[in-house]
């Protein structure tokens, strides 16, 4: 059984997901992801299993991986670098894994916020090159935080919302009013109410062709001036020229992103000197207690589908 594992993080990081691997007759190919098509496309062929993380993984990939390929194991819960629709035409189970970061997600959103309202990035770094710079913050205590997408994540992040003494509006087509209720968020009937009525907006939807640049420069006009956005779902959610415009004019007093539509992004990337603009690479869920959950579902999944037995968490519906 030969498997190609792409993603860094599992193979970087140390705990008893690497046991449980070794443990399996497996011949195991290792690659630094996130791959591209064309690498892919390379790869493509001679493995009966993808541990993947934000591989493309396109029609002609999973074409030209047939008839050998027998599943597709994701490491984390975000399937739009898959071809979804061509794995359940080819019949090739894709499993993934939720609820084993929304806690790391959560945690590291709010590390965005604070670090932009309290200006932390841009003081830390001029104190370390001997500049005392004394800027003035705000506190986010009684500012609304506005979440897009109620589901794991946006949950944890309106717990933390409450615990930092914030009201909290959100939007999700599948409403869970219990935890509503018990944690004082309040329903609003759509995205742009949202949006309109909140000092900070923090995304986490999954990207799918309804989201894919949801925040442009008309839904940036309905926010309010000064607005903090923060992003640790997809970069693809956000218009990326339109954000530097907003930060450029003042329109958005901040933007927090874990996230870019191109990854890594090359060097000239806008977000990258954007004014009042953090940007981390992508480590949202990469915590020394994350990835091991993370890891150990990904491979337990690929065993359990490959043995033909046991929960395999398929996002597919094949198995």
């Amino acid at each position: 059984m030969r498997i190609l594992l792409t993603t860094c993080s599992y193979q970087d990081t140390p705990g008893p997901h690497h046991d449980l691997m070794a443990s399996q007759d497996w011949d195991i190919v290792c690659e630094r992801g996130p791959l591209t098509e064309a690498r892919m496309l390379e790869l493509a062929g001679d493995f009966d299993a993808f541990l993947c993380g934000d591989d493309a993984i396109t029609r002609a990939v999973i074409e030209k991986s047939l008839p050998r390929l027998k599943v597709i194991s994701k490491y984390g819960i975000g399937l739009d670098k898959i071809d979804i629709p061509a794995t359940k035409e080819l019949k090739i189970p894709v499993l993934f894994t939720p609820g084993v970061n929304h806690t790391t997600v959560a945690e590291h959103t709010f590390g965005l916020l604070l670090g932009i309202t309290k200006h932390i990035v841009t003081t830390a770094a001029a104190a370390r090159n001997g500049q005392w710079l004394r800027l003035t913050g705000h506190e986010i205590a009684d500012k609304t935080m506005g979440i897009i997408g109620l589901g794991r994540i946006g949950k944890e992040v309106a717990i933390r919302a409450r615990a930092f003494s914030m009201s909290v509006i959100a939007y999700d087509p599948y409403w869970d009013e219990t935890f509503a209720a018990a944690h004082d968020v309040k329903r609003l009937a759509s995205m742009d109410e949202v949006l309109m009525n909140s000092d900070v907006v923090s995304l986490h939807c999954n990207l799918s062709a309804e989201t894919r640049g949801m925040i442009r420069r008309e839904k940036i006009a309905e926010m309010k001036t000064g607005v903090i956005i923060l992003n640790c779902a997809r970069g693809e959610i956000v218009e990326t020229a339109d954000m530097v415009e907003a930060l450029r004019s003042g329109k958005v007093g901040g933007y927090g992103a874990d996230v870019l539509d191109i990854e890594p992004p090359p060097a000239d990337h806008p977000l990258l000197t954007a004014p009042h603009c953090v940007i981390t690479p992508h480590i949202g869920s990469r915590t020394y207690e994350s990835v091991p959950r993370q890891a150990l579902k990904s491979l337990t999944n690929l065993i359990n589908a490959l043995k033909g037995e046991g929960e395999c968490n398929c996002a597919n519906g094949v198995i």
